[in-house]
């Protein structure tokens, strides 16, 4: 199986612009067309698909949390000028993508933009929302828009302003871009709402976008934020609701989670002490200033982030999911097996009651194979078995796979069981196509390639040994 020729297209194109601005990353990509091929040969990828598809390329920021929660108000602040609508109120229902442009013009332009732009991290986003929400995927337009502006920040940089997560209206469809942009983000920022200070009523909120992270090699990219802490100056308990909120963060499974605490100056409620006035605007300048810093860092943890998904992946090819799709070929296997020995004992019952018809079996081998007619029966008794046969397989095939879709298995997965089954493939040696010792030695290689980028990555930001570059 080959990649489609507009994704191989696609790909060249990726090369071409990281020639220009990473050239380490140019031989990266190479690596993850080496992970494509064993993903074609063992059927977990398509050939639409690419694992380097699967990552963005770009350092992507994702700013997230709940409606008023001052995402808008933050993201404005960083780039120097006034791109997003801000208020009290929902103010913007889609996810805006921000990009640098050399145009002074701000502009805003459709989500059709970066669904059909393999630049972005959005691209074929429709089908993706299609699939949770039948109707949704051609209405792109309602749930994303690119702006573009000319900021110096931006620059190398895609930034991505989400709606509030409250909102009950085309839920499926949001909470799955939503779940896509936090796979593909170097950094998620997830801004909460001081002014509500009773974590419970943003439990949902709080599952969705922490319950996730709990498992992940990669929980380190989220940064929690409680804005407008101003609010809690009167009576001086800042302490008392940050802690609210990591018990709320800790119910959920994760107990790493560490809150930094801003507020806009700009409209801030009026502190009169003196004293708890500067302690607040030291707490805010401290941790604005780290939320800072590591946006200012994504250009670097982005290089480090798409060579530990190469690692990443080859790892979840070998150690996850080739072999669910081996206990799942065993169990398919085992069944067509029961179900080819009780179709050849019902045919051996059938044959063995004609023979008694026409006076025994020995009787009855001897009118089937001394004619024509009789040979003719025994093919057409070997077609239907066959037949029978191929379609208990397929019957088997599609069970499993209806549960496992229920119950939300990986796609690889899936992709990888279904190829397995094909008719095509026999059940007898139990092997799995495309995964041989060359595929195994291969993925090694992978890691091991991955392991000295690394090494030159750490290279150019380190220095252990302390010695000169002359030395």
């Amino acid at each position: 199986m080959r990649p489609a020729k507009s994704l191989t297209q696609r790909i060249d194109k990726l090369k071409s612009h990281l020639q220009q601005e990473n050239p380490m990353l140019v031989e990266v990509v190479d690596y993850y067309r080496q992970l494509d091929k064993i993903g074609y040969q063992t059927g977990i990828l398509t050939p639409e698909e690419s694992f380097a598809n699967r990552i963005s390329w770009w350092p992507l920021v994702s700013v997230l949390g709940t409606f008023s929660a001052g995402k808008s108000s933050f993201i404005n602040s960083w780039l120097g000028m006034k791109l997003q609508q801000t208020g009290n109120q929902a103010v913007d229902d889609k996810f805006t993508v921000i990009s640098y442009s050399r145009d002074e013009e701000v502009r805003t332009l459709p989500g059709l933009a970066l669904d059909a732009d393999p630049r972005f991290p959005f691209y074929q986003i429709s089908e993706e929302i299609e699939r949770v929400s039948q109707g949704e995927g051609g209405r792109i337009d309602s749930y994303l828009q690119l702006k573009t502006c000319h900021c110096e920040q931006l620059k190398g940089k895609i930034l991505i302003d989400s709606p509030g997560f409250d909102a009950d209206a085309q839920r499926s469809a949001i909470l799955k871009i939503s779940d896509h942009i936090i796979d593909l983000s170097d950094l998620v920022i997830v801004f909460f709402d001081a002014r509500h200070p009773e974590p419970g009523a943003m439990q949902d909120t709080l599952e969705h976008l922490v319950r996730s992270t709990v498992e992940r090699n990669d929980a380190n990219k989220f940064m929690f934020v409680l804005n407008q802490i101003d609010v809690t100056a009167h009576d001086d308990n800042l302490e008392e609701v940050v802690a609210a909120w990591q018990k709320a963060i800790a119910q959920t499974g994760l107990t790493a989670g560490a809150f930094f605490c801003i507020y806009n100056e700009d409209v801030a409620v009026d502190i009169p002490s003196e004293t708890v006035r500067e302690r607040y605007q030291a707490r805010r300048d401290r941790d604005l200033r780290a939320i800072v810093e590591r946006v200012d860092q994504v250009g670097v943890e982005r290089i480090y982030r798409i060579i530990g998904s190469l690692e990443n992946t080859a790892n979840q090819i070998e150690q996850k999911w080739m072999p669910k799709i081996a206990q799942l070929f065993k169990r398919y296997r085992k069944r067509v097996l029961i179900s080819d020995a009780a179709l050849l004992a019902v045919a051996a019952a059938a044959a063995l009651g004609v023979g008694a018809l026409v006076g025994g079996v020995t009787e009855l081998a001897a009118m089937l194979t001394g004619s024509w007619i009789g040979l003719g029966a025994l093919a057409l008794i070997h077609v239907g078995v066959l037949w029978l046969h191929f379609r208990m397989r397929k019957w088997h095939a599609d069970v499993m796979l209806k549960r496992l879709k229920r119950a939300g298995e990986n796609t690889a997965v899936l992709n990888g069981f279904r190829k397995n089954t094909h008719f095509a493939h026999s059940v007898i040696p139990g092997s799995l196509i495309g995964w041989r010792r060359s595929a195994r030695k291969r993925l090694a290689k992978i890691r091991e390639v991955a392991d000295g980028f690394v090494q030159t990555l750490n290279d150019r930001f380190t220095n252990p040994s302390g010695e000169s570059e002359a030395s």
